[in-house]
């Protein structure tokens, strides 16, 4: 296939990065590729889809991995997996012999595996440098389920119309649903048995990346998990920590032992990223230490700094991501001659395991199978945003009183903008468009 086609093809089918980041995924299609990745890292504890849809999927993502490969002219495919996601090596392992460009990468037990810088490293041995893309290194990876949607796309002419999302944390049954676009995450909960403790806190994501929602927001292209949690929880109490309470502990209590920087997974590969020294400046009103407001450019968010290493339970992450947002909106851009040092000798004694990461966010109770369940649900009404991956919001296409159906494209992509088109996720009637959504009753 040409590569215009499948541009084409993603773009007009709303493919985009299902692993959280929702990069329009036909902007990743790139000829300087020699490797493509499918990330399959589960990054975040208690997520349980990734390795579920890879397990019953693994035939159509390896097609479409393959597709995009002869496309891109890349050498080789590498699968990007956890030891102990065995249903899913093994379901891999049965159709390799169909694809001979294509191998298992086995990534290791830690957090955060699955953030692309990592999962790149840990696979080809190659560094990404600060701010920089991995197509740099000759590298373009996907997630799980964006090679599922790529699949859909090309072989069926399906658009983006559902997500697979995990149910987790305090309900009575711990389930992954295959859920319309638009349908509420209280829908959700409520077919997981419920809430089972009295006006939980609603995570939208994993525990360390993810943000606080309520039972009214709405499933995207970008959902991977609804963890329902008790207010008191140690991961719910962080997420509702207000930012201005952050910032007078930290003052109070940074004691500059370092722990948040010697555990940083960005700074170990070498990027300069230093959380405790922006600590230091900001809690200290350091305003000459230029670096250490400018590397927050190279922070990951990963949130290991707040939710795992600061031995005084403070905040480094939050307040990262608080200045860097300040930055942005200021016009200022990332450092262009960021130093790259070599990958620390320390890494290998630092990496923080998956099962001690849920263990001290005091999550191991919760981490129980959640069966993964393929029957499209059932939604009376759905709220379809406009705006699900980086870039410009689609342009609705539709006007209130149109009958659309399920597939039928209801946003287009911006012209000459990066942004790809939404689609009905349920057939009805449209009862209103926003500049922000489009409102479909059945």
């Amino acid at each position: 296939m040409e590569l215009t086609q499948l541009t084409k093809i993603m773009r007009d089918s709303g493919v985009a990065g299902a692993g959280g980041a929702g990069f329009p995924s036909y902007a990743k299609l790139d000829k300087r590729a020699d490797t493509i990745i499918l990330n399959c890292a589960e990054c975040e504890p208690l997520l349980k889809l990734h390795r579920q849809v890879l397990e019953k999927f693994a035939l159509e993502i390896l097609t479409a991995l393959e597709l995009i490969r002869e496309t891109v002219e890349a050498e080789q495919v590498i699968i990007a997996v956890k030891s102990s996601y065995k249903g899913a090596i093994a379901a891999v392992n049965s159709h390799l012999s169909k694809f001979k460009h294509t191998k298992i990468g086995i990534l290791p037990e830690i957090y955060p595996a699955g953030d692309e810088v990592v999962t790149i490293y840990e696979t080809t041995g190659r560094v990404v440098a600060p701010g920089a893309l991995p197509i740099t290194v000759g590298v373009t990876v996907f997630n799980v389920e964006t090679a599922l949607n790529v699949y859909y796309a090309v072989q069926e002419q399906k658009g983006v119309t559902f997500k697979y999302i995990t149910i987790a944390g305090e309900v009575k049954n711990p389930t992954t649903f295959k859920a319309p676009l638009g349908m509420t995450y209280g829908e959700l909960i409520a077919l997981a048995g419920g809430a089972t403790v009295e006006d939980p806190v609603l995570i939208a994501g994993g525990p360390m990346t993810g943000r606080v929602t309520s039972a009214a927001d709405v499933v995207t292209k970008t959902s991977n998990a609804i963890l329902v949690l008790p207010k008191n929880q140690y991961v719910a109490k962080k997420k509702l920590t207000p930012i201005k309470m952050n910032m007078q502990v930290a003052m109070a209590a940074c004691c500059q032992c370092r722990m948040c920087t010697d555990l940083c997974s960005r700074n170990l590969l070498g990027h300069p990223i230093e959380p405790h020294r922006f600590m230091r400046a900001l809690t200290n009103g350091k305003t000459d230490d230029t670096p250490a407001y400018m590397n927050t450019f190279f922070c990951s968010g990963c949130g290991l700094c707040e939710m795992y290493s600061c031995g005084q339970g403070l905040s480094p992450a939050s307040l990262i991501g608080k200045v860097k947002g300040s930055l942005r909106a200021s016009g200022v851009t990332p450092p262009k001659d960021a130093e790259l040092k070599p990958v620390s000798e320390n890494r290998k004694y630092s990496r923080v395991p998956m099962a001690r990461l849920t263990a001290r966010l005091g999550l191991t109770k919760y981490n129980v199978p959640a069966p993964l369940k393929d029957e499209l649900l059932d939604a009376a009404s759905v709220k379809i945003m406009l705006s699900q991956s980086i870039g410009a919001p689609s342009v609705a296409c539709v006007k209130a009183g149109d009958t659309v159906v399920a597939g039928q494209m209801i946003g287009a992509p911006a012209e000459g903008k990066l942004s790809t088109a939404v689609h009905a996720s349920i057939c009805g009637t449209v009862s209103e468009v926003t500049d922000k959504y489009v409102l479909i009753r059945k």
